[in-house]
């Protein structure tokens, strides 16, 4: 027969050993969610050493099959040339070709950001310093809104080249000649940078609507 011993503690030790139990559970439970992060993190390794040669592979050949387009279509712009009698212009920076029955379409080109050399900012100044000189009146003071919100920059610093073209309609309008040679410096300072190619393949549906081949990964 099993004996049940009973065993007396004070209500200092009972509260020291249920502080130890809650010591180990703790320590246990930090051990648990230590070993599943390093799992975690293994893992994670693992499928990006796995993942990198495929991706690199897909950019390869995106990058060949991307080359050999431009290649092909440089052939079909010289023929057109001869053909037509027309100059291909250096500085275009698309083109679009359409099969005969309308229905598939090639544009390629290149993506142009505005740039402008250090020049700019004298013509701004050339700008600001007659807008400022204007009385502020009712209707010159919309006139100077107007200006600044032109010549007001985007999140990279860079004057957008369409808002210039306003700034000159602008100028013209007023006759200013101080006003339009602020606007000729700008003008004259424009230098675009050519960021990347680009090709868009589309196809048209049953519908009539031009539907977009993906040909990017975030596009799939």
């Amino acid at each position: 027969m099993n004996e049940t011993k009973t065993i007396n503690v004070t209500a200092d030790e009972l509260a020291e050993f249920k502080a130890f139990q809650a010591q180990k559970a703790k320590q246990a439970e930090e051990e648990r969610v230590k070993a599943e992060r390093e799992q975690y993190k293994q893992l994670v390794d693992e499928e990006i050493d796995a993942s990198i040669p495929i991706l690199l592979s897909i950019s390869d050949e995106i990058k060949k099959s991307k080359s050999k387009v431009m290649d092909n279509f440089k052939t079909i712009l010289q023929m057109k040339s001869e053909l037509f009698k027309t100059k291909v212009k250096d500085d275009q920076r698309s083109h679009t070709f359409t099969n005969s029955e309308g229905n598939k379409r090639i544009s390629l080109g290149v993506h142009v950001t505005d740039g402008y050399r250090d020049t700019v900012e004298d013509g701004i100044a050339i700008v600001k310093e007659y807008i400022s000189s204007l009385a502020h009146d009712e209707k010159t003071e919309a006139l100077v809104n107007m200006v600044f919100r032109l010549l007001a920059r985007d999140a990279k610093g860079t004057l957008k080249a369409s808002r210039i073209v306003q700034l000159r309609k602008v100028a013209q309008d007023v006759g200013d000649e101080r006003f339009l040679e602020g606007v000729r410096i700008i003008e004259d300072s424009y230098q675009p940078e050519i960021s990347k190619q680009f090709i868009r393949a589309e196809i048209k549906t049953e519908n009539g609507v031009w539907k977009t081949i993906p040909l990017g990964m975030t596009e799939s």
